[in-house]
Parts: C-alpha cells; sequence; structure tokens
C-alpha cells in the first residue's frame, strides 16, 4: 500500500483544511489536493490525502471508509497511478471522422 489516498463522495463544500482535520488524527498529512473543474473552479467531489507512512495510510483508510464527513458517507482507497490516455482505438478506422462531413 502507498501512502497516498483517495477520498471520493466529498461534499462540495469539503475545504482541504477540513481534510487535514479529519485525517490529521490518524497521522501525519503531508499533502492535500482537492479536484477541481478546470473551467468552473468547482469541486468535483474528490481529493488526495497523502500521509508520511504507509501505516498511517493504512489506518486512516480502516477508520475513515464509509464515515460521515460534512453531511456525506465518504469513500477512502488507496489512490491508483493515473493511467495513461491513448486516443487509438484498435476498432477505429483511418479517417472515420472526416468521413462523416
Amino acid at each position: 500500500m502507498n501512502s497516498k489516498l483517495y477520498v471520493g463522495n466529498l461534499s462540495f463544500n469539503t475545504t482541504e483544511a477540513a481534510l487535514r482535520d479529519a485525517f490529521g488524527h490518524f497521522g501525519t498529512v503531508t499533502d492535500v489536493y482537492v479536484a477541481s473543474d478546470r473551467d468552473t473552479g468547482r469541486p468535483r467531489g474528490f481529493a488526495f490525502v497523502t500521509f508520511g507512512t504507509e501505516e498511517e495510510s493504512k489506518l486512516a483508510t480502516e477508520k475513515l471508509n464509509g464515515s460521515d464527513l460534512d453531511g456525506r458517507q465518504i469513500t477512502v482507497n488507496e489512490a491508483r497511478p493515473k493511467e495513461a490516455r491513448t486516443f487509438d482505438s484498435p476498432n477505429r478506422r483511418a479517417g472515420a471522422f472526416r468521413a462523416r462531413y
């Protein structure tokens, strides 16, 4: 397990400070990132919380997954690495977009 956690189903009113406070009871929080929409700046309902050690992140996952934060039952999981985005598909034929015009 790594020390970075995914936190989902957040209220749009949940702040970085609220996350630091909630997760800080289980260890040293080194980073908090609340995802927001690029265009509107509104929160997207999920965040990433990073701890100093894997043991702290495991304890926080066990204790906070399914708990209530700002009126919402949050989901806490180990963060997975971001997958590489590819725009080629084995089912797409060359020039398929041009054929529509």
